[in-house]
């Protein structure tokens, strides 16, 4: 019998009850017993099947990259992460609370499949990768998953990726070198530890290629961990990587993260903090110096870009983010050096249309204490690494930190290659019969010294056939000093071209080994008065 109709059959049992005051008490306690039972009725079947407590929303809109979520329940905060589609593998981050009741997201994965009024569940976190020993030798993507087709790590820590650099009180202030192997990079743009150096070039320069040789120096033969961030970059570039380092025996003390140029920008965006935050976990918690390769930092930033024009925000000059400056803050003051450790971070630097004003170049800039230039013409000449010794500088080269003899054999090396530099128009219109015998000399040694400062390397033995050299700061030192001081100039410019050390160079009645690769023409531009 259902409540009305008890009610109307306990009415009629008053009305006719004797004394009625009896069937008035009655009543009551009916009333009060069928609403504990009704409570009871509602409470029990959430005792025995109890409702999910997830904040539960529902997709409004989808616009590309772009989704639009409302909740009833509660509003998520900013930078959390929010789960839908089919088994929840479509991700999105919580980047704007529209109202009390609409956020909006970017994806981190493609959204194909996707409509409005799927269910969406907000994780109640923000995004988080591991963090431990287990994570060596390992691959991951944005989502700290592991991509190298091994099982997934055991015995992590997860930690968010968002967090704050390291406050003043903890920063070391100390200044000292970081030592690459690399003649050119030691001698004149001498890196900091705990310092951030960039690689500034345009398409194939060999920007990858001197990453992947610092990484093999750091880890085979000063014993470091080096972490490779991979952001917007080919995705073969990182499987050749893994397999290089894999078989270079030096893949136990890397850690590889990448979100290559085929994942959403969404992804590309965070794919930086999430390597920056396991560097964080060897600098802090282990003690460790940590090398941080990042190919490519101008990826980063068109991301960026993307994530914003997505969002509908205003772009600044050359359609770049209003907030980039911003956006590359973030990440670049993470990178530190602390009482506990030191991250020290060399990055790829793509330069549009190998344009140096270009405002990303110019924000990068900002953030380095050495800046590492690579030269197309250089490149083209055979003079590998590629790096223009005039246009490369560092803040670390100064007699305080480096000591007078290495800042003063410095200072003459690029009067030197200067001095050469303003005389190849004449070379190239007149030859070289119309210098002053001084003029001669200077042209002589700068060329030496160009050709002495090329170095075989260690991960391009496979395509070049000559075997990999690594030359400590001493031996590059002593060798330009011998140049300038006209040691070697009985010597043929090719005597002195992918050496390591000084000693290595032939004399002319000796015969060459097999495997020494003959100099190349060298390749004078003919440069009009205008351009120069």
């Amino acid at each position: 019998m259902s409540i009305t109709a008890q009610f109307w059959q306990m009415r009629a049992t008053i009305l006719t009850s004797d004394p009625p005051r009896r069937g008035i008490l009655s009543f009551m306690r009916y009333c009060v017993k069928s609403a504990l039972l009704r409570i009871e009725a509602i409470l029990t079947p959430e005792l025995e099947n109890p409702i999910d407590s997830s904040n539960i929303g529902s997709i409004i809109s989808v616009r590309g990259g772009v989704v639009d979520v409302r909740f009833d329940r509660s509003l998520p905060p900013i930078f959390s992460v929010l789960h839908t589609g089919v088994d929840g593998k479509i991700i999105v981050e919580v980047m704007a609370q529209l109202d009390a009741k609409r956020v909006r997201g970017i994806a981190l994965t493609p959204t194909q499949g996707l409509a409005r009024g799927m269910q969406v569940e907000d994780s109640g976190k923000p995004l988080e990768v591991p963090v431990g020993q287990e994570i060596m030798s390992r691959m991951f993507d944005v989502f700290g998953s592991a991509i190298d087709r091994k099982p997934a790590p055991q015995n992590v820590q997860w930690r968010t990726i968002h967090r704050s650099p390291p406050p003043l009180s903890e920063r070391s202030t100390k200044s000292e070198i970081f030592e690459t192997g690399i003649k050119a990079i030691d001698v004149l743009v001498p890196l900091e530890r705990g310092g951030k150096a960039g690689l500034f070039g345009g398409a194939g320069v060999g920007k990858t290629v001197l990453l992947t040789e610092m990484i093999h120096n750091m880890i085979g033969h000063q014993h470091g961990m080096s972490i490779f961030c991979g952001i917007g970059e080919r995705c073969r570039e990182g499987e050749e990587l893994y397999r290089g380092m894999k078989d270079a025996g030096v893949l136990k003390d890397m850690v590889m993260v990448y979100g290559q140029m085929n994942e959403p920008p969404g992804s590309r965006f965070r794919v930086g903090a999430a390597a920056l935050t396991m560097a964080e976990y060897f600098r802090d918690d282990e003690h460790r110096d940590v090398l941080l390769l990042i190919d490519n930092i101008f990826r980063f930033i068109q991301a960026g870009m993307e994530v914003s024009g997505l969002l509908g925000e205003m772009p600044s000059r050359l359609g770049y983010q209003s907030t980039m400056s911003t956006d590359l803050s973030g990440l670049e003051e993470r990178i530190a050096n602390t009482h506990a450790g030191a991250i020290t971070s060399i990055q790829a630097v793509y330069v549009p249309a190998d344009d140096l004003t270009d405002p990303a170049a110019v924000h990068v800039f900002s953030h380095l204490s050495a800046s590492i230039v690579l030269s197309r013409k250089r490149a083209s000449e055979g003079l590998y690494p590629a790096i223009d010794l005039l246009q490369s500088s560092s803040k670390m080269a100064t007699p305080g930190i480096v000591g007078d003899r290495h800042y003063n054999l410095a200072q003459e090396i690029r009067r030197t290659l200067a001095q050469y530099e303003s005389l190849k128009d004449i070379v190239a219109m007149l030859g070289m019969e119309q210098l002053s015998l001084e003029d001669r000399n200077a042209v002589a040694r700068a060329r030496r010294l160009e050709r002495f400062l090329t170095q075989p390397f260690f991960t391009t033995e496979q395509f070049s056939g000559m075997k990999g050299k690594l030359v400590s700061l001493k031996d590059s030192l002593d060798g330009c000093e011998r140049i300038l001081r006209d040691e070697f100039k009985d010597y043929p410019e090719s005597a002195l071209y992918m050496i390591g050390a000084i000693g290595e160079a032939k004399k002319p009645d000796e015969d060459k080994p097999k495997d020494q690769k003959s100099d190349p023409q060298p390749k004078v531009a003919t440069v009009s008065p205008h351009e120069s």
